[in-house]
């Protein structure tokens, strides 16, 4: 009997291999890219995923001990496979887009387990020690080894850990400092107590005409922020600015995201740790910039 369409994490799904859930996400990432025009930003793949398959909010919000989103990683995982397999561009981390295969490529669940286990083999010849090719996949909090994304992961992990250690005041100070660098002017620390969840103000100067106040708060936060963070702020800036942003280390619910896109509704900008580690790589802020190089197998099979 068939699973219908969005019934997703059934009884029977549960009955899967803990390791190899993420291969469940290869079609659906396929179809998501194809829906939002041939390519998206991943937080958009993943908006457009969670349509599709009616993904409840019970998985959304479940996090990792790394404090990543399971859902967010499952998902990265397929479109490194996907990447391999030519069906997603290994262009840069910002843009997810389908190469002409991709496409082209309709997936069922047979063969996007064929893909997955086609992969593991032929990755396993490039680790030392030899991976076995077997049904088993990495566990979903590992990363893959070889790959500019395994690179990236681990210094996110490793700039959160940073970050997570400093002080509250700390972690105040340096979001000052990174508003500064992406155009705010006149950012300043409110050091009350009572200002209703306000850590700090600051102004955005669009041009010489047009200017916005904002105010923000930053919390290094255990777990997924929850909606009613987000509604405090709101209620907090009334009077007092045009846009709110709330930068943390940790990661945002699903409602905690919708809460703050509600039409209607004062902006709030919502900054999770992977989009925090972004802009501190944008502008380079504690971050030394490395080149790596990933093995473009698919090259090399053409010269045997």
């Amino acid at each position: 009997m068939k699973t219908k369409k969005g019934e997703g994490y059934g009884a029977d799904q549960k009955q899967k291999n803990k390791q190899s859930e993420f291969v469940r996400w290869f079609a659906p990432l396929l179809q998501a890219l194809k829906d939002l025009g041939g390519s998206a930003a991943p937080r958009e793949a993943l908006e457009r995923i969670a349509e599709i398959e009616k993904v409840p909010e019970a998985l959304r919000n479940e996090v990792l001990s790394s404090g990543q989103e399971r859902f967010y990683n499952q998902v990265h995982w397929a479109r490194q496979y996907l990447v391999w397999e030519g069906l997603i561009d290994s262009g840069k981390r910002g843009v997810w887009t389908l190469t002409p295969k991709g496409r082209d490529t309709q997936l069922d669940a047979k063969t996007a387990r064929e893909i997955f286990l086609e992969q593991v083999r032929k990755r396993a010849a490039l680790i030392k020690p030899p991976v076995p090719a077997t049904d088993g996949a990495p566990d979903s909090e590992d990363k893959p080894e070889d790959t500019p994304q395994a690179d990236e992961d681990a210094s996110l992990q490793s700039f959160l850990s940073v970050v997570k250690d400093l002080s509250p005041n700390g972690f105040e100070r340096l979001s000052m400092r990174l508003l500064r660098e992406a155009g705010f002017e006149r950012v300043s620390v409110t050091g009350r107590s009572n200002d209703g969840g306000i850590d700090g103000v600051g102004v955005l100067q669009l041009n010489d005409l047009v200017s916005f106040n904002v105010v923000f708060q930053c919390k290094k936060w255990e777990g997924s922020v929850p909606p009613k963070e987000i509604r405090d702020l709101r209620g907090a800036m009334a009077g007092r600015a045009e846009k709110g942003i709330f930068l943390t280390t940790s990661t945002f619910t699903s409602s905690a995201r919708a809460k703050a896109e509600r039409p209607g509704t004062a902006p709030i900008e919502l900054v999770d740790g992977e989009k925090l580690f972004e802009m501190f790589k944008r502008y380079e802020l504690g971050l030394k910039p490395r080149t790596v190089f990933d093995i473009d197998l698919a090259f090399f099979e053409q010269f045997k």
